[in-house]
């Protein structure tokens, strides 16, 4: 079995982006996307903490301290971005107006149900627009290793960390399988080049359903 690097996991998530489409993008693997999306495609990226527009990360000559996206790390306004307060930021992402919000994700279960924001007893700063942005946005996808450092499975029959989201998630992509959820059902629908199904089944504890379709990952 061979696990995709976050690169190609990213790769092919970029390729689920449409023109035209509002985009949250969130912490970690999900942050890699702009750095694949389709040479011509117009999007619009968001920043929960106030960006409309946001383009690539800074290159050393264009670093303005200023100016950061939701992850506190430095970035850039592409031609026509504007900076809002967080009040309009999440009343775009309550309004329903995010067409597509990528994040990350610590456990995902056969019920679309995600938690992402929190383990017990660790220190947390805050869940940041996560739970807003998986009750408001049209399309939630989530992307994450599919087993933890301890070589435990991430993705379950019950999520057992706190709940970000009740059947929230409409795809999943890891770095073996991917999936999509429909009617309260998980439906496997690529693979990974050199991963089987075997092997997938082995990683995972939740109940899933091998689509009709199913076909190798295309992370060229």
């Amino acid at each position: 079995m061979r696990k995709l690097k976050k690169e190609e996991v990213a790769r092919r998530v970029a390729k689920e982006l449409e023109e035209g489409y509002y985009i949250n993008l969130g912490i970690g693997m999900p942050s890699l996307i702009p750095n694949y999306i389709p040479s011509g495609m117009k999007v619009t990226l968001l920043s929960e903490n106030g960006i409309i527009g946001l383009g690539p990360y800074p290159t050393k000559e264009e670093v303005d301290a200023d100016l950061t996206n939701a992850s506190k790390q430095t970035a850039t306004l592409n031609k026509g971005g504007v900076i809002t307060d967080t009040v309009e930021a999440f009343a775009m992402i309550r309004g329903g107006h995010v067409d597509l919000t990528v994040l990350g994700g610590m456990q995902v279960d056969q019920y679309g149900n995600l938690a992402n924001w929190k383990i017990p007893g660790k220190k947390v700063k805050g869940m940041g627009g996560a739970m807003d942005l998986v009750a408001g946005a049209k399309r939630v996808i989530v992307m994450m290793q599919h087993v933890n450092r301890a070589n435990e499975t991430k993705i379950l029959k019950e999520c057992t960390l706190p709940i970000t989201g009740k059947g929230v998630v409409s795809e999943l992509y890891t770095d073996i399988a991917h999936f999509k959820f429909k009617d309260g059902k998980m439906y496997l629908v690529e693979y990974a080049p050199e991963t089987t199904i075997d092997e997938i089944k082995a990683n995972t504890d939740a109940e899933f359903i091998i689509a009709d379709d199913i076909c190798e990952m295309n992370i060229s």
